[in-house]
């Protein structure tokens, strides 16, 4: 049975964005502005370095600066390559924030529940990819708010993040709002602990936690337009 929600929060990376494609043209774009071999491999290693460092985020660990010139220096270290972390990141970042592509449906899905629903995105991304990205982006016009944890001090899953996101979206009820995410535990597991729905995006197909109550689950965007009127 479908249900009407007055807001839906997107997250943004491997939900509505292709993150993967972005993070492999930035990547390389990064290694080639500064004349440093490329292998395929190196991807890989980044995902891995960059999936602790973002892990640490969450939990308070490390802060967005930090992580920033962190897998930088990791990366290069791993490589055995001497370059400036510093202006690798910088230069990774300009372009990440130039890679506006979608994934598939996202466009046509939040085009047909523009109408009905408003729309949000709650991300723990950095801000000048976020916004950047957006501004580039065909669905621009169908966001009312873009809350990104680097700006607001917080980052999902923490109850901080989502108060704020409340707050920034007009304090609705919380039975109004659906989280769509891919993560489990920035997304499923933070909109739980809030009180909101949730809708987990598993196009991969992974299998379903036991012990995390998610509301739906779809593996395509354009399923969000069966469950929600």
């Amino acid at each position: 049975m479908k249900k009407h929600y007055p807001w839906l929060w997107f997250d943004a990376d491997e939900t509505l964005f292709d993150y993967s494609r972005a993070e492999a043209t930035a990547l390389r774009h990064a290694f080639s502005s500064f004349s440093l071999p490329f292998e395929d491999s190196y991807l890989d290693t980044y995902r891995g370095i960059n999936q602790r460092l973002w892990q640490m985020l969450e939990q308070r660990e490390i802060t967005p600066a930090l992580l920033r010139m962190q897998r930088f220096e990791l990366l290069l270290a791993a490589v055995q390559l001497n370059g400036s972390p510093e202006q690798m990141s910088s230069t990774y970042l300009e372009q990440l924030g130039r890679c506006a592509d979608l994934n598939e449906g996202a466009y046509e899905v939040l085009q047909a529940l523009h109408g009905t629903c408003q729309i949000a995105i709650v991300t723990n991304g950095l801000s000048t990819v976020q916004r950047g990205r957006l501004s580039l982006s065909t669905i621009q016009p169908f966001i009312s708010e873009l809350i990104i944890s680097e700006e607001i001090g917080a980052a999902k899953p923490h109850a901080a993040f989502f108060e704020i996101a409340s707050a920034r979206t007009g304090n609705p009820p919380k039975s109004e709002i659906l989280l769509i995410g891919d993560s489990l535990t920035s997304d499923m597991q933070g909109g739980t602990d809030y009180g909101v729905d949730t809708c987990w995006y598993n196009p991969a197909a992974e299998p379903k936690p036991d012990n995390l109550p998610i509301t739906c689950e779809i593996r395509h965007l354009r399923e969000l337009l069966e469950l929600i009127e």
